[in-house]
């Protein structure tokens, strides 16, 4: 097992890597809004929250030379299932046409008072640094 860390990416908030490789499999951590310059949550609800956050998981997934392609499952936590629809139409316009199996919950609180936590896993090819 791998663990990936990018400094493109908000530090991890607790004792856990960015991500880890495992079996040719990328597993993230999730990724809630924050900035990582500032290690501030982004300002202005769910629709700049979920830009940050896949923005933060983008670059995660590009340490390894990853795209949105090589995701297969994302899961998406919402602190309130109203904001499904704006959260969702700035996941459509990120994937651009990549469509990995997704679960969205509702959650009581999230880190920060984040409004959304999204998390990933890709699958890796062999050349693209992945474990045995």
């Amino acid at each position: 097992m791998h663990t990936v860390e990018t400094s493109k990416a908000p530090k991890p908030v607790g004792p856990y890597a960015q991500a880890t490789i495992a079996h040719h499999f990328l597993f993230t951590a999730g990724q809630v809004g924050l900035d990582p310059a500032t290690g501030q949550i982004v300002t202005g609800g769910v629709i700049p929250q979920t830009q940050q956050a896949l923005a933060n998981l983008t670059a995660v997934l590009a340490e390894r030379q990853l795209t949105w392609a090589d995701v297969v499952k994302t899961t998406v936590y919402l602190s309130n299932m109203a904001d499904f629809d704006a959260m969702n139409e700035v996941y459509a316009k990120v994937m651009n046409g990549a469509r990995p199996a997704r679960s969205t919950v509702q959650v009581a609180a999230l880190p920060k008072g984040a409004a959304v936590e999204i998390d990933a896993v890709a699958a890796m090819k062999k050349d693209k640094g992945s474990d045995s």
